[in-house]
């Protein structure tokens, strides 16, 4: 039998739309501990579609029949908000690892549901929270953790622009789409205040807590205008400082992303770029021990592959990965609801206090 340095996980993707053909099948393909193994949907002309380019061993258009193949190790789940945890919860009965995307849920009560169902369980689950494996942010969190000390403040935005689909049509594949596509219910992008805080701030305040650590309680305003959202929030974060979080879609500029973080002994800037351009963060720590500037130069800015990896190597090995785990995907979710709801009352609103649908 290989050994886990040589074995590759076998894994099916659920779901044959757009984030599986911008960024699950052609990630997993090029893991080197992974195998494409499986793909499913219901659209028969769709899954046809993807086996045509990117050759799977086998292919469903039942999620429970691919559950029930003894050779599948892994699901990465990458169809609509609405479907994350019924999905999941499917496949962790069934035995099978876990990469689910982001945001976790739909509401507070499923995902905290899911959550005690994952401790019971020995399977691996991932949430698709995919910027932790930016290497420029990986190089500042590492200095936050061995070398800064004490963090003072944190300040971090995550401005989506206008020309934001003019840039994905041109760098991701021709999306292909079919007839019997399943679709949630209604329209996912008619309320924006719902839409833009599911898919855009889960990426915010996920990458937030990574590096600044939990978030207590939030204050928080929006400003709607002109049809662009934008959301200030005052984040107080338990390692006792107050963070500034900007969460605006969309800005009249170039896509605008990025974190500056002051501590005891030195400080970061880091601007982060649209992700389907593949690009690593730019990022610059001052170190107060030689009184210097590095930058860090990160080539390797696949961060879809570098998550699927680092899924893998979790499944292999036995130990926890990178990645964000079932109770960061939680954490999110509550901090977009306690922002949520700040914004509605306008009052401070403690994160562990919220519940509801997001």
């Amino acid at each position: 039998m290989a050994n886990a340095e040589e074995r590759k996980v076998k894994i099916g993707v659920l779901g044959a739309g757009q984030i599986s053909q911008a960024a699950h099948f052609d990630s997993i393909r090029r893991a080197n501990n992974a195998e494409l193994y499986a793909i499913c949907d219901v659209d028969q002309y769709l899954l046809n579609e993807m086996a045509h380019i990117y050759h799977p061993e086998k292919l469903f258009t039942d999620f429970d029949e691919m559950l029930k193949d003894p050779e599948l190790e892994a699901v990465v789940i990458g169809i609509a908000d609405n479907f994350h945890v019924p999905m999941t919860m499917k496949a962790i009965e069934a035995g099978k690892h876990v990469l689910v995307e982001k945001p976790l849920g739909m509401s507070i009560e499923e995902v905290e549901e899911l959550g005690q169902r994952v401790k019971e369980t020995k399977v691996h689950v991932q949430v698709g929270n995919m910027k932790r494996f930016d290497p420029g942010i990986e190089a500042a969190k590492e200095f936050i953790d061995t070398e800064m000390g004490e963090m003072l403040a944190l300040k971090a935005w995550y401005c989506d622009n206008t020309y934001r689909y003019t840039t994905t049509d041109n760098v991701q594949p021709v999306i292909l789409t079919g007839p019997n596509m399943k679709k949630p219910a209604g329209n996912p992008k008619a309320d924006k205040r719902r839409y833009y805080m599911r898919g855009h701030g889960s990426h915010l305040y996920d990458t937030a807590r990574y590096l600044g650590g939990n978030i207590l309680a939030v204050t928080a305003w929006l400003t709607e205008k002109y049809g662009s959202y934008s959301w200030m929030v005052t984040a107080e974060f338990e390692n006792g400082f107050v963070g500034q979080l900007d969460l605006t879609l969309q800005v009249r500029m170039d896509w605008h992303e990025g974190f500056e973080v002051y501590g005891e002994h030195g400080s970061i800037i880091a601007k982060t770029y649209n992700p389907w351009t593949f690009k690593s963060s730019d990022v610059e720590i001052f170190k107060s021990a030689d009184d210097s500037y590095h930058r860090p130069i990160a080539v390797d800015g696949h961060f879809y592959r570098r998550q699927i990896e680092d899924f893998a190597q979790a499944i292999l090995t036995g130990k926890p990965g990178k990645g964000a785990t079932v109770n960061d995907g939680i954490a999110a979710m509550k901090i977009m609801q306690a922002v949520q709801e700040s914004v509605k009352t306008g009052k401070r609103v403690v994160v562990s206090s919220v519940s509801g649908e997001l």
